[in-house]
């Protein structure tokens, strides 16, 4: 089991100002749900950093979204 980590300073929001919505519902800016966006305030730490990881799960799941449309389908080759 992992101990826990002191926290000495408060979590910030990672609100970037964009603050529009995906299709999926996540904002374009922090990568956060609506629920997760207006509950921020009332999360404790342990909260906010779990919001975190799952930013950036679905940050990365975005960017692997972007390079597999970015990348050019395989040529076929041709039978003669």
């Amino acid at each position: 089991m992992m101990a826990e980590q002191l926290e000495f300073f408060a979590i910030p929001s990672p609100c970037r100002g964009i603050c529009q919505a995906n299709e999926r519902g996540f904002c374009l800016g922090c990568y956060r749900s609506r629920e997760e966006r207006f509950n921020w305030m009332k999360m404790s730490d342990g909260q906010k950093r779990e919001v975190l990881r799952l930013c950036r799960q679905r940050y990365l799941r975005v960017l692997r979204a972007e390079n597999q449309t970015d990348e050019e389908p395989p040529e076929q080759p041709s039978l003669f």
